[in-house]
């Protein structure tokens, strides 16, 4: 799990959403596997933590409407997660390994998966 923070409008939904917000994100990265590797893991927790902080990081504080992914997509949760996981999958996928699911909360009660 990993946070970061930035603002976004959410396009064509009406109410308050379409209107500049900002959250705390929490991210949530999981991977799988069918075996274990040696040492008796899937992944060194180390590695993920790079692969999502060095992700995360092209997000963190800023205006996510503004980023060209986001230009021709509303940055939702369930958009935010999917961008997460194309860009740690294709780390994920490099080391033989599958990303089982990207979660993004926006607050306590409101998230969204993305899993292939």
């Amino acid at each position: 799990k990993k946070t970061f923070s930035a603002a976004h409008c959410i396009n064509d939904i009406g109410g308050k959403c379409e209107a500049l917000h900002g959250h705390n994100f929490l991210v949530e990265v999981s991977v799988a596997a069918e075996s274990l590797r040696e040492g008796g893991l899937v992944i060194d927790f180390r590695t993920l933590k790079r692969w999502t902080e060095e992700v995360l990081e092209r997000l963190d504080h800023t205006f996510l409407n503004e980023l060209d992914y986001f230009k021709e997509r509303s940055p939702s949760s369930e958009q935010i997660a999917r961008y997460l996981y194309d860009r740690i999958e294709e780390r994920a996928r490099k080391e033989n390994l599958r990303l089982s699911r990207v979660t993004v909360w926006e607050s306590e009660n409101s998230y969204a998966t993305y899993s292939l």
